[in-house]
């Protein structure tokens, strides 16, 4: 939602407005989402690279993994300080800690 501020109650995550989110998995620290174009989105804690975007800057909104694009990623995972995502050709994608 931009910040860090707890939220009592569930809310619309304005990032993917105009998006269809057909999957999420919630990490330790951080967030995926994928979209039914295959496009996966990442946000939170970057530490040890878990995002995915090449450094390990936090990310307080949704942002496109863009190294992923082109990848048709039908699945993603987050896990304690690593993410994976399967592709449809079978094709499996690590990153983070031990990536």
């Amino acid at each position: 939602h931009g910040d860090q501020q707890n939220q009592l109650l569930p809310k619309k995550i304005e990032a993917f407005t105009g998006q269809r989110v057909v999957a999420v998995s919630a990490g330790r620290s951080h967030s995926l989402a994928l979209t039914a174009d295959g496009a996966v989105w990442s946000w939170g804690w970057g530490g040890f690279g878990k995002l995915g975007h090449g450094d390990e800057q936090n990310q307080p909104l949704p942002k496109k993994i863009e190294s992923l694009a082109g990848k048709r990623v039908v699945a993603v995972s987050a896990g304690f300080a690593h993410s994976i995502a399967l592709a449809a050709d079978g094709a499996a994608w690590s990153w983070g800690s031990g990536g």
